[in-house]
């Protein structure tokens, strides 16, 4: 009898995307430093996305600062190649859609923390308007109430200007006035 001995590899993991990160430049103004736009909210697994991205840029990270409100579990620490992010929370004193990011001799980072499940049309504008570099002047859950505010406005538009009209609302729509709206003549002028 005999046997046959296959041998079964295992597939590579497949490679985890990169952090969607956008940056303003070192000579920029305002809150924010730029936006940061986690796939999940999960810390521990963001936040190594995170820092594979910015160290290169930044220097090493080495502390992180969030306000729990946007994360089910905050760990105390994570592990990001031969190295420990210390992680710590703050309620209170610091702004939800806020993330604050340190490094030893090099400075500190405020991120804009666009929830996981924002569409891509508005992430994309809460990114671009993070890192502006003449602002914003907005604080991050300021600029994320604005986005939905304008969201908001953009859905009503749309709800009107899907329904019928009636050749009135659509003449006054169009930029024309309707007689309650002219001036009255005046006999003898």
């Amino acid at each position: 009898m005999s046997a046959t001995i296959t041998s079964l590899r295992s597939a590579p993991p497949p490679p985890t995307p990169a952090a969607r990160v956008a940056l303003k430049s070192p000579t920029g103004h305002g809150l924010l430093d730029g936006a940061w736009w986690p796939r999940s909210r999960d810390l521990t697994v963001e936040l190594r996305t995170l820092a594979a991205v910015l160290d290169p840029l930044w220097g090493r990270i080495t502390r992180v600062a969030v306000n729990p409100m946007l994360w089910p579990v905050v760990p105390r620490r994570v592990t990001v190649g031969d190295r420990v992010l210390k992680i710590g929370w703050f309620t209170p004193e610091l702004d939800p859609h806020k993330l604050l990011l340190l490094s030893y001799g090099v400075g500190r980072w405020d991120l804009l923390v666009i929830p996981p499940e924002t569409d891509t049309a508005a992430a994309h504008r809460l990114m671009a308007a993070a890192s502006d570099p003449d602002g914003p002047p907005l604080t991050a859950t300021a600029l994320v109430a604005a986005e939905i505010a304008a969201e908001i406005a953009r859905h009503q538009d749309i709800a009107v200007a899907d329904r019928m009209q009636s050749p009135q609302e659509s003449w006054e729509y169009e930029g024309g006035a309707t007689s309650t709206h002219a001036v009255p003549l005046v006999a003898g002028s």
